[in-house]
């Protein structure tokens, strides 16, 4: 049996843990420890998640007070309606400040159900059991919560942070390999931001990470939570250094809305990360090798390194992004590989030519 713990600090006092296994059989002995048998429980899930582990989940909580709430799966339904369709289930199960909510399923799952939990009766405890690599690796931890409005992705939201974080790394192998896929992109990320040696094993371990090794999945998903951990702790409410975790993002979340979500949120961080590697390599901060060796990366992980879009489009979408500051754009660049640092001098220029070095010639 696999299991590993890292212990997550909010203003320098410890918050919560996160628990890696290879099982669900630890969460209900790692729930105790929060008196759950006086408590009543709603399960956040989706349609998704909901069929394959959602018995699962309640049969190790068999004797305990437990609701469900269920929604069509899919970001598309990470909005303030289906925030509000919570709301109501956990009134009219008379759901008060000492219960708790189980966030089961991947990002959309976490940020609503996080969102709720910081919101309902002004706070309401919540745990995370994150089921996709992308969930594992980014999203559920770090306190980030938040639902989109309208076309503007995750711009309504709260830093609320979950009591628990639990990984049952054995749900990555139900994945469908474009989710699997789209997680690698924050795992790549991760390497290029803060650790050098990471990021040239995820080339060097890929044959085991995609036949699905349990211990080299369950020690990736590790070491990326390491480096996400180290980020947020050093900056909770993301005033300064945690930004950098936005690598690729800049563009990334611009050329998600573009394609009107149809490519994936990996694919869309993994373009954005190309195009800043391309004025990195204006900047004279890294080689066009560098950038050869992470185009083969991404292939490996069947990441898009290419797409039709609107360059205009891109570029004014990125400058109505929530991470303008005083009407300069924080733009996530590389001193080196694992090193990142914030750039508020990328100009409009700068972005049309790194968008063109992305997009399909025909």
């Amino acid at each position: 049996m696999y299991l590993n713990r890292l212990e997550v600090s909010f203003l320098n006092k410890p918050c919560y843990d996160i628990v890696i296994s290879d099982g669900f059989c630890e969460l209900k002995k790692e729930l105790e420890k929060f008196n759950i048998e006086s408590r009543k429980i709603c399960i956040i899930t989706d349609t998704n998640v909901a069929s394959l582990y959602l018995e699962e989940i309640k049969e190790k909580l068999v004797d305990l007070n437990v609701f469900v709430h269920s929604f069509e799966a899919g970001e598309q339904n990470k909005h303030l309606d289906t925030v509000s369709q919570i709301y109501e289930t956990l009134i009219l199960n008379k759901f008060d400040r000492k219960d708790i909510l189980l966030a089961l399923g991947g990002g959309v799952v976490g940020d609503i159900c996080g969102f709720v939990a910081a919101t309902y009766l002004r706070g309401i405890d919540f745990i995370q059991i994150p089921t996709t690599l992308l969930s594992q690796v980014d999203s559920s931890i770090g306190g980030k919560t938040g639902v989109d409005f309208k076309q503007y992705k995750n711009m309504v939201g709260a830093f609320y942070m979950p009591k628990l974080v639990y990984v049952n790394i054995n749900t990555l192998k139900t994945l469908p390999k474009s989710e699997f896929s789209s997680g690698m992109g924050e795992v790549i990320k991760h390497g290029l931001i803060a650790d050098k040696d990471y990021y040239y094993k995820l080339y060097q371990n890929s044959k085991k990470i995609l036949e699905g090794d349990s211990k080299t999945l369950a020690d990736m998903v590790f070491c990326s939570q390491k480096i996400k951990k180290q980020v947020v702790e050093n900056d909770p409410y993301e005033k300064g250094q945690r930004a950098v975790l936005n690598f690729g993002h800049t563009l990334g979340h611009a050329i998600e809305r573009e394609k009107n979500f149809e490519l994936s949120h990996g694919d869309c961080v993994g373009l954005g990360m190309l195009a800043a590697f391309d004025i990195c390599i204006k900047k004279y901060k890294l080689k066009q090798e560098d950038k050869e060796f992470l185009i083969k990366l991404m292939n490996i992980y069947s990441l898009d390194t290419e797409t039709d879009i609107n360059i205009q489009d891109v570029i004014e979408a990125t400058l109505s992004d929530k991470k303008m500051e005083s009407g300069k754009i924080k733009f996530i660049l590389l001193e080196n590989i694992g090193e990142g640092y914030i750039d508020t001098e990328v100009s409009k220029k700068d972005m049309s030519e790194a968008l063109n070095s992305i997009c399909k010639k025909i």
